[in-house]
């Protein structure tokens, strides 16, 4: 498996705090989760090559975060290749009837732009766009769990629908955690299920190399 990206160019990596991972921190400047560990995988796997990797995530962030630091933060760079992983801050704020919500119509608006806005700005960008997830089976009709999952499918149908849409690679990453969990217990992922361990991580990470070499 060898990735499409060439010698010299420059993946951007942006998100939430699964992207984040301590990189404006003590982690910096990839940080300590996928981001990291993809740039580990291609440093052994292909050591030839000299990609310059751009890690910037915020914790905590929205679609809305994105879009209104998008200049500075994605286009400023000019990435050969980006990855967009966001979304479940967005639905834990409309659950959770926050005062700002991001419901599925909002999201899609946001996601909308900032793609938009990319493709105008980047028309050679590869484009992955990274589904959000829930390591979590919870089937309690009362459990907030299950609350997550039962409204995570509409946000999940706003990224399929952008990716048709503008034509990006598509990592589905909630089916992906979904199928690890009929052979493991969530706790071998994650100690909640927003946030991975390691194991979680290389489970993306090999993932996001998996989509960039096809």
């Amino acid at each position: 498996m060898t990735l499409k990206i060439k010698s010299g160019q420059t993946v951007l990596f942006i998100g939430d705090s699964i992207t984040d991972c301590g990189r404006r921190a003590a982690e910096r400047p990839l940080g300590n989760g996928y981001a990291k560990l993809f740039h580990d995988l291609l440093t052994v796997r292909e050591p030839e090559k000299k990609v310059n990797i751009i890690n910037k995530g915020i914790g905590g962030d929205t679609v809305i975060g994105l879009q209104r630091r998008w200049t500075d933060d994605v286009l400023f760079h000019k990435p050969d290749w980006l990855s967009i992983k966001i979304g479940i801050n967005d639905l834990h704020m409309t659950l959770r009837q926050n005062a700002d919500p991001i419901p599925p119509e909002l999201f899609r608006e946001a996601y909308n732009d900032i793609l938009s806005r990319t493709k105008s700005a980047l028309p050679k960008c590869e484009i992955l766009l990274i589904e959000p997830f829930y390591i979590s089976l919870e089937k309690n009709a009362h459990s907030f769990r299950k609350s997550v999952l039962d409204l995570l499918p509409e946000y999940i149908a706003v990224i399929r629908e952008m990716n048709r849409k503008y034509k990006t690679r598509l990592l589905k990453t909630h089916e992906m955690f979904q199928k690890l969990l009929k052979y493991h217990d969530a706790d071998t992922f994650c100690p909640e299920p927003v946030h991975p361990y390691l194991s979680g991580h290389l489970a993306i990470a090999e993932a996001v190399y998996s989509a960039l070499s096809k």
